[in-house]
C-alpha cells in the first residue's frame, strides 16, 4: 500500500478528493495550510505528491480527526537500522483510547520518514502522551538508533493536523 501527498488550499484540496470518491482520500488542515492524504494501493491522481510506501498499519483512515506527523529525515546508510528499530515500536497503539490509525510510511522520493497516528481528539493524543504505552515505545530510545552514528540526516519535527469533513 501508498500513501501520496500533497499541500494546497483547503477549498483547492477538498475540491480535489470530491472529484474521486472512490479514492481513499481526506484533506487536513492546520495554521500553515492544507494537506490532502491519498491512501492507495497503485497511483495517485495528484501530480507532484510526497510519496511513501507503508510499512506498517493498525485501524482504518477516517473523514474526522485530530493527525500527529512525526517527520524523521534518516541517511540512506541508516535506513535498514531505522525500521528494524520501529518495527512494532508502535503496536501497542489498539488498545489507547481515542486512537484511530497509525501509518508508518517509508519515503519513496525523500529521506523523511513519517510515523502518522490519528486520534478522535487532541486530548487523546496528549493523554497518550503521559501515558505507560508511550513510555514502552519510547523507552529504548536512549540505548538505541539516538546514539548510531550518521542515521539521521536532520532533526526531526512534528506536524499536526485536524481532519474535518
Amino acid at each position: 500500500m501508498y500513501v501520496y501527498m500533497t499541500a494546497g488550499t483547503f477549498e483547492f484540496l477538498k475540491k480535489v478528493e470530491t472529484k474521486y470518491p472512490k479514492e481513499n482520500m481526506i484533506t487536513m488542515m492546520n495554521e500553515n495550510g492544507a494537506l490532502l492524504l491519498h491512501e492507495s494501493i497503485g497511483a495517485t491522481v495528484f501530480k507532484e505528491p510526497r510519496r511513501y510506501e507503508v510499512l506498517e498499519t493498525s485501524g482504518e483512515m477516517k473523514k474526522e480527526g485530530y493527525a500527529v506527523m512525526n517527520n524523521i529525515p534518516v541517511t540512506e546508510e541508516g535506513r535498514p537500522l531505522f525500521e528494524h528499530q520501529f518495527k512494532n515500536r508502535y503496536s501497542k497503539f489498539e488498545n489507547e483510547q481515542g486512537f484511530i490509525a497509525l501509518r508508518v510510511l517509508r519515503p519513496l522520493s525523500s529521506n523523511t520518514y513519517v510515523i502518522l497516528t490519528v486520534w478522535e481528539k487532541e486530548i487523546y493524543y496528549q493523554k497518550w502522551q503521559n501515558s505507560e504505552s508511550f513510555f514502552e515505545a519510547h523507552k529504548n530510545k536512549a540505548a538505541g538508533i539516538d546514539l548510531q552514528p550518521k542515521i539521521f540526516a536532520s532533526a526531526a519535527y512534528v506536524s499536526k493536523y485536524t481532519i474535518t469533513e
